[in-house]
């Protein structure tokens, strides 16, 4: 475990900067939005962009990093979503917002797949539940701090602004720093959407509704706070309350995971889930306190959904189509993140804010009746079901390489699953059949010039040595010491 942290620790400090400009600029748009009584449907719009950035910039991501590079594709989306921040603070036309979202979307999702892969082209495969693990809590810790910064900085003024581009800024040391820049490229996770809509459709319509509830809690809890008459630092708690509750809950979740029937366990926490919603969806004015109480207990629920039907959907593919299925399950994720937040903003107007939890509550109960409705061969395992339950974050936090870092698929599968990346342009092809000829030519002169290679026999101490020190990442520590 520490040698697991010491070698990827500026890719997790990278990590936990990214997500708290982007945690908190998420909060700061629906409050700043909410303050000035932009209309719901509007906020949802902003909002959803967002994720349709998201799901657009997995195929963006993937093409970048092949023609650039993983630290030139991280550098230029962070100098990107650093501008468009900065953009929030110079104009308020509302449709530029909406563009500004779905950039931002676009750009972090190509972040995410530059951390990912590079996770994953470094970790060893007896380290990689670590890995994930540290990445999972980075993850939530840098959401759950953008939180705390609005405790600190209640403004919403330019200065909130300043402090997101900053982290957006700041992200780039780590990565410009690490020793480690020679990467592999590796290809996303191809797609069998149509055999995966046909064999498990209740389980993709279950990852739909998912994605709209933690969709619309990201974007709109807040404008719900602010509808309460709470201040912005209050709202500021809530929100780090209940991100921090979901990534408590990973664990014993998983541990219930792994020894209770997962379907069963489904539908009671969807059941739960509506139940802990309700107060909040009728109650028209609530106490704070109370307010952080059920808070608490929502965010503990509707965090552990989204692991919990991924663990279920592996049970019932065979594992030579699990990499595929998770690519699948992130975009459904996806999809569902961008319909929610349009649904509830569209209702928040007319309906008041208690409209959101009350959502929340319909959407518990659909998952109930999918899970309960559930085609005969989807109550099926397969010949290795149940795998291990991994404790995933969800797609705000994960891109289309996610699935090479799942601990619980084998490394052979992962190879064998995934193309080989296509680095080669047809120009290049071109080129090269072109002086085909003039290479045979000199090819016969070079071999009369190539000397015999040297052979250079290391000491067993000094192989041990040498590896130790490239396991070491320890770029940020000669930073350190040169200041």
């Amino acid at each position: 475990m520490r040698k697991a942290l010491g070698v990827f620790f500026p890719l997790y400090t990278t990590t936990m900067i990214m997500l708290l400009g982007s945690g908190l600029l998420t909060t700061y748009i629906s409050l700043r939005l909410a303050s000035t009584n932009v209309s719901g449907a509007f906020i949802g719009a902003i909002i959803a962009a967002n994720y349709i950035g998201l799901v657009i910039g997995g195929k963006v991501g993937y093409s970048l990093i092949i023609r650039v590079g993983h630290i030139r594709t991280y550098v230029a989306c962070a100098g990107i979503i650093t501008a468009a921040v900065l953009m929030h603070g110079i104009t308020e036309i509302l449709v530029v917002w909406v563009a500004l979202r779905l950039i931002i979307g676009l750009c972090l999702m190509c972040q995410y797949m530059v951390l990912e892969s590079w996770f994953n082209d470094q970790a060893e495969p007896n380290q990689r539940g670590v890995v994930f693990g540290f990445y999972m809590a980075a993850s939530y810790l840098g959401t759950a701090l953008g939180q705390i910064v609005l405790i600190l900085q209640p403004d919403l003024g330019i200065q909130t602004l300043l402090i997101i581009a900053l982290c957006f800024s700041l992200c780039l040391v780590p990565i410009a720093l690490t020793t480690r820049s020679h990467v592999q490229q590796i290809s996303p996770a191809p797609m069998e959407l149509r055999y995966f809509i046909g064999s498990i459709p209740k389980v993709l319509a279950s990852i739909v509704v998912i994605g709209m509830v933690v969709g619309s809690f990201y974007g709109l809890a807040p404008v719900y706070t602010s509808l309460q008459s709470l201040s912005t630092e209050q709202t500021g708690m809530f929100m780090a309350v209940s991100i921090c509750a979901g990534l408590i809950a990973q664990l014993p979740f998983s541990w219930l995971s792994d020894r209770y029937n997962r379907l069963v366990l489904l539908r009671i926490i969807a059941l739960l889930l509506a139940l802990a919603a309700l107060p909040l969806a009728i109650l028209p004015h609530i106490s704070f306190t109370l307010l952080l109480g059920i808070g608490f207990v929502v965010g503990m629920l509707q965090f552990t959904l989204y692991p919990l039907v991924v663990a279920l959907a592996n049970d019932l593919i065979e594992s030579d189509r699990r990499v595929s299925l998770a690519a699948c399950l992130l975009m459904s994720f996806g999809v569902g993140a961008s319909i929610g937040p349009l649904i509830v903003g569209a209702l928040m107007q007319p309906m008041g804010g208690n409209i959101l939890y009350a959502f929340f509550a319909l959407c518990s109960l659909v998952l109930v009746l999918l899970s309960r409705t559930a085609k005969k061969q989807e109550v099926h395992f397969v010949e290795d079901a149940p795998l291990p339950h991994i404790a995933m974050p969800d797609s705000l936090m994960s891109s289309p390489l996610s699935p090479a870092l799942n601990p619980s698929f084998d490394e052979q599968m992962i190879q064998d699953s995934m193309p080989a990346p296509d680095i080669i342009s047809q120009q290049e092809v071109v080129e090269t059949d072109s002086s085909g000829d003039d290479l045979a030519e000199t090819a016969s002169v070079a071999d009369e010039d190539i000397e015999p290679p040297v052979i250079i026999i290391r000491e067993h101490h000094e192989q041990d040595d040498k590896q130790d020190k490239d396991d070491k990442d320890d770029g940020l520590e000669k930073a350190y010491t040169l200041v």
